[in-house]
């Protein structure tokens, strides 16, 4: 079942360079259906749904290991099986400990939006399988 976002929903979360959640703010979790002890020290790919092609987070690792900021759409898993949609914004940083990773923000995805990526994400899959 999909979970909707509203226009005021904001998540965020905080990963290391190798992509381990440091942080998740209580909407984030939420929407993933987690309590943030289970999130923390887990990667941030426990939420990665198979929908998404593996092109995309190749895209986004290779901006932000390169000081780029990603942007994006993405459909999350949930953990009681459920999905959602997001419109990403990911940005590498450093926090004030020195500590250095990457800080996502996501907000609602239109319904637009989304039917334009399933559709796109579903080509993607299929000349993936063919290949």
């Amino acid at each position: 079942m999909e979970k909707l976002l509203t226009s005021t929903s904001l998540l965020v979360s905080e990963t290391d360079e190798k992509g381990i959640i440091r942080y998740a703010n209580s909407e984030f979790c939420h929407f993933a259906e987690y309590e943030v002890d289970e999130l923390e020290g887990r990667a941030h790919s426990l939420v990665r749904h198979p929908d998404m092609p593996k092109a995309a987070f190749a895209d986004l690792w290779e901006s932000v290991k390169n000081g780029k900021v990603w942007r994006g759409y993405v459909k999350n898993s949930t953990k009681n099986g459920n999905f959602y949609w997001v419109f990403a914004t990911v940005f590498p940083y450093e926090n004030s400990k020195g500590d250095k990773g990457y800080l996502s923000i996501r907000k609602m995805a239109t319904r637009d939006e989304i039917e334009i990526h399933q559709k796109l994400y579903k080509e993607m899959n299929n000349k993936k399988e063919i290949a």
